[in-house]
C-alpha cells in the first residue's frame, strides 16, 4: 500500500537541505520523524557495483543510499522505490538538484510495478526498518514510524530481493547485528557466499550494526569479518568528530568500503 502524506514545500519549513559526503551531495528530507544519517552513506559504500550495472533499493525513503552510490559510481542503472509518495517526490528533488541521473517510484514492496517484476538487477540494497513493533511504543509520526518499525517482515525483504537480483548477481542489507539470527533463518537458499562486516562504535565495544552481502548462486564459503570500528579512542572526548581513517573517508569523500570490495 502506498502512504499518501502532505508534500513538502522546497525547502520550506518542514524540510531541511543537509549535506552529505562532506557537501558534495546536498539532500532534502523532512525536519520530523525520520531523517538520514550515516546508515545509508554506509550501505551505498558496500556495494561493488561498476558503470554499466544496475541496481535496485527497496525502501529508498528521500534517495540518499542510491544517491551516495551514484555518486561514486558513474554510469549505473539505479531504480529506487518507496511506498510513501512525499518521499518519493523529495528523492526526485534530490537527484534533479544533485544532477544525478536516478529513478525513483512509489511502490508497495509487497506490490511492485510490473517494469519492475519484469527486470533483474545486478545489485539489490536494502536498509529495512530496524525495530519491531513488538518493541516499545509506535510513533505517531507516520513518516517516522514507516521507516523504523518494522511492518513488513524482514523475510519477505529478503525474498524480494532474492527474486529481483541477477543471477551471480549481490544482495546487500544494513540492519541491527541483534538481528542477524532472523536474517540467517530468513534468507532464501538461493543467496549463498554470504559476508557480514560487523559495526562497532569503539574498540572493544560490542557491534550493534552491521552490513550483510550475499550473492544469488554463490557457493564461496561464510565469512566473518574483523568489526570496523567507527570512532577513534575510548570514548568522545571533545565536540570534533573522531571517525576513523575509513568511516571518514566513506563519509566525507564517498569512498568504498575496502573490506568489501
Amino acid at each position: 500500500m502506498i502512504l499518501t502524506s502532505p508534500l513538502y514545500d522546497p525547502i520550506g519549513s518542514d524540510a531541511t537541505l543537509d549535506g552529505f559526503l562532506g557537501g558534495r551531495l546536498r539532500i532534502e528530507q523532512p525536519k520530523r520523524g525520520y531523517r538520514a544519517g550515516i546508515d545509508p552513506v554506509l550501505l551505498a559504500a558496500s556495494v561493488c557495483a561498476v558503470p554499466g550495472q544496475s541496481v535496485l533499493e527497496l525502501g529508498c525513503g528521500v534517495g540518499v543510499a542510491s544517491l551516495c552510490l551514484a555518486y561514486r559510481v558513474k554510469g549505473l542503472s539505479i531504480t529506487g522505490i518507496e511506498r510513501i509518495d512525499a518521499l518519493v517526490e523529495l528523492a526526485k528533488k534530490n537527484a534533479h538538484r544533485n544532477a544525478l541521473d536516478l529513478s525513483f517510484e512509489a511502490a508497495d514492496l509487497q506490490d511492485l510495478p510490473q517494469e519492475i517484476r519484469q527486470q533483474q538487477y545486478d545489485h539489490v540494497i536494502a536498509n529495512p526498518p530496524y525495530f519491531l513493533r513488538s518493541e516499545g511504543s509506535v510513533s505517531e509520526q507516520m513518516l517516522r514510524e514507516s521507516a523504523r518499525g518494522e511492518e513488513t517482515e524482514l523475510a519477505k525483504w529478503l525474498e524480494i530481493a532474492a527474486k529481483r537480483v541477477k543471477p551471480k548477481g549481490y544482495v546487500h542489507f544494513i540492519h541491527r547485528t541483534q538481528r542477524l539470527p532472523t536474517l540467517f533463518a530468513a534468507l532464501p537458499k538461493s543467496l549463498g557466499s554470504i559476508t557480514i562486516l560487523p559495526l562497532a562504535a569503539r574498540q572493544n565495544r560490542p557491534s550493534e550494526l552491521m552490513i550483510l552481502r550475499a550473492r544469488n548462486g554463490g557457493r564461496s564459503p561464510f565469512r566473518l569479518l574483523p568489526p570496523l570500528i567507527m570512532h577513534c579512542g575510548a570514548i568522545h572526548e571533545t565536540d570534533a568528530s573522531d571517525y576513523s581513517e575509513t568511516i571518514r573517508a566513506v563519509l566525507e569523500d564517498g569512498a568504498a568500503l575496502k573490506a568489501l570490495s
